[in-house]
C-alpha cells in the first residue's frame, strides 16, 4: 500500500478499509509516514470525517500500537470499570468518583490527563499532594488497583503510543476538533487499558470541548456507538458545563474540596454531587454491582456516607507515594496562596449566566494552568467559594474569592471574571446539571 494513495482516497471522501487504516496506524507507530503525511491523513479525516466502520477501524489501530494491560492474572473479585470525562471548569470528578465506586466492590485503573487549554487536569490537581507519584512503573499501578481498588495515574509510554504521536501533529495542525478523531484517541487508551467497562462523562456549554448540545450528543453518540462495537461496553451522559462545577477551581484547592466532599464536611455542591451520584451509578450498573442505575446511585450514597470512600481515597494517595494522613491534615500538604481578595459583584441582580471558558482562562492568567506543554503550574492559586447562575447578588457581595501569588495577579483575575459572570434580571430558570442519558 502507499500512504499517498489512501490520503487521497480519504481527500476525496471514500471509504477507507479496516486493511487501509491499519496500515496508516502502523505508519504512524513505525514512523514509516512522515510527519506530512500525518498531518495530511489528519486534515482529511478533519474535513472528510470517518464512518462507524472507519472509527471503529482507526480505535482498534491506535490500540494495537501499544500493550493492552491484562489484569486476569490478579484474579480480581469484581469488574474493572473507567470513567472519562471531555473536560470542563472545576471538574474535580474524578477525584471523588474512582474511590466511591471503588469503595463499592469496583476496581478502577484511572488513566487521566493533564490540563488541556483552559481546562484543569486530573493530573495536575494529584501533583499538588506532596509526594504523589502520577506516573508509577506498571508494577506499582497494578499493586494499588489490587490493593485499594483504584488509582489515578498518567498515561504509560506503551498505551497507544501512535495515538500520542497523532495528537501531536494535530495540536499543530489545526486538527484537533475533529469527532473521529478525539473518540478513537480517547477509546485507543481506554480499551488499551484492559477495561471491562467504561462511563463518559461529555460536558456541554461555554466551559467545555462541546459548546453545544448537537456537537455533544454528535460526540457521545459517536463515543458509545464505537467503543461497543470494538468490544468495551460504553453508556454516556451528557453533563451541563456552561457554569462552573462545584465551589473552587484550581489545583490544591479542587484537591481540597474533594476531600471536604468525601469526608462531609460542610455541605455538598448540589450539581456537583448531582454528577458524581449519577456517574456511579452508571459505573456501578455497567459492572454488574447493582441490578439498576438508581440501585448504584444508592450504594455510592453509603459508601459515602460510611467513610469508606474517603478512606478508599486515602489509601489510593498513600499507596501512590502521597502522604498517609491527608485526608485529617490536608493543609499541611497542600499549597497555599499568598494573596486572598474577594470578586466582588458591581450591581445588584441575579446572577444570569457565566463564561466558564474564561473563568478557566482566569486560573491559567494565574499560573494554576498552561500556555505551552512545559509550563510550570502554581497549584496554590484559583477561586473558591465560587458562586452558582442564578444566585441574588447585592453591590459589593462576593462573587468568588481569589487566591494568587501577587495582589496585581489577584486584581487582572478580578476584571476578568466580571466580565466572565452576567449579572441582571430576571433570575434565570434552573437547568439541569445531567441533561440526557446516551446508550447503544
Amino acid at each position: 500500500m502507499l500512504p499517498q494513495e489512501i490520503i487521497r482516497r480519504k481527500r476525496d471522501g471514500l471509504e477507507l478499509s479496516g486493511e487501509e487504516i491499519a496500515f496508516i496506524a502502523r505508519g504512524i507507530t513505525d514512523n514509516s509516514l512522515s510527519e506530512g503525511q500525518v498531518a495530511a491523513f489528519a486534515m482529511a479525516v478533519f474535513f472528510r470525517g470517518m464512518t462507524t466502520a472507519e472509527r471503529v477501524a482507526m480505535t482498534l489501530g491506535l490500540v494495537r500500537s501499544g500493550v493492552t494491560l491484562d489484569w486476569n492474572d490478579l484474579d480480581l473479585p469484581g469488574p474493572i470499570i473507567d470513567k472519562h470525562s471531555s473536560g470542563g471548569v472545576g471538574d474535580k470528578v474524578s477525584l471523588m468518583l474512582a474511590p466511591i465506586v471503588a469503595a463499592c466492590g469496583a476496581f478502577v485503573p484511572m488513566i487521566s490527563g493533564r490540563g488541556l487549554g483552559h481546562t484543569g487536569g486530573t493530573l495536575d490537581k494529584l501533583s499538588a499532594i506532596s509526594g504523589y507519584d502520577v506516573q508509577p512503573d506498571v508494577a506499582t499501578f497494578r499493586r494499588v488497583v489490587r490493593e485499594v481498588g483504584c488509582a489515578i495515574i498518567g498515561q504509560t509510554d506503551d498505551l497507544a503510543p501512535a495515538d500520542r504521536r497523532l495528537y501531536g501533529v494535530r495540536d499543530v495542525t489545526a486538527t484537533v476538533e475533529s469527532i473521529p478523531l478525539i473518540v478513537s484517541s480517547i477509546l485507543s487508551k481506554k480499551i488499551a487499558a484492559g477495561l471491562d467497562g467504561l462511563v463518559m462523562d461529555v460536558k456541554c456549554g461555554s466551559g467545555a470541548f462541546c459548546d453545544t448540545e448537537v456537537m455533544a450528543r454528535d460526540l457521545a453518540g459517536s463515543l458509545v456507538t464505537v467503543a461497543n462495537q470494538a468490544g468495551l461496553s460504553t453508556t454516556a451522559l451528557i453533563t451541563d458545563m456552561d457554569q462552573v462545577l462545584g465551589r473552587d477551581v484550581g489545583n490544591a484547592l479542587e484537591v481540597l474540596e474533594t476531600i471536604a466532599y468525601l469526608t462531609g464536611e460542610g455541605p455538598r455542591d448540589p450539581r456537583l454531587h448531582e454528577v458524581v451520584m449519577a456517574l456511579a451509578g452508571e459505573m456501578l450498573a455497567l459492572g454488574d454491582l447493582a441490578p439498576s442505575v438508581a440501585a448504584g446511585r444508592a450504594r455510592a450514597e453509603a459508601a459515602l456516607a460510611d467513610g469508606r470512600a474517603a478512606e478508599t481515597f486515602a489509601r489510593m494517595v498513600a499507596g501512590l507515594g502521597g502522604p498517609t494522613d491527608v485526608v485529617e491534615n490536608p493543609g499541611r500538604y497542600l499549597a497555599h496562596a499568598a494573596v486572598i481578595k474577594p470578586c466582588t459583584a458591581a450591581r445588584p441582580g441575579h446572577v444570569v449566566g457565566m463564561n466558564a471558558r474564561e473563568v478557566g482562562i482566569a486560573v491559567i492568567g494565574l499560573g494554576g494552568g498552561r500556555s505551552h506543554a512545559d509550563d510550570a503550574i502554581d497549584p496554590a492559586v484559583g477561586f473558591t467559594e465560587f458562586v452558582d447562575v442564578g444566585t441574588k447578588v447585592r453591590t459589593g457581595s462576593p462573587l468568588c474569592l481569589v487566591h494568587a501569588a501577587r495582589e496585581v495577579d489577584a486584581d487582572e483575575a478580578i476584571a476578568r471574571l466580571r466580565k466572565a459572570i452576567r449579572i441582571g434580571e430576571p433570575a434565570p430558570p434552573p437547568r439541569p446539571v445531567v441533561i440526557d442519558r446516551i446508550v447503544e
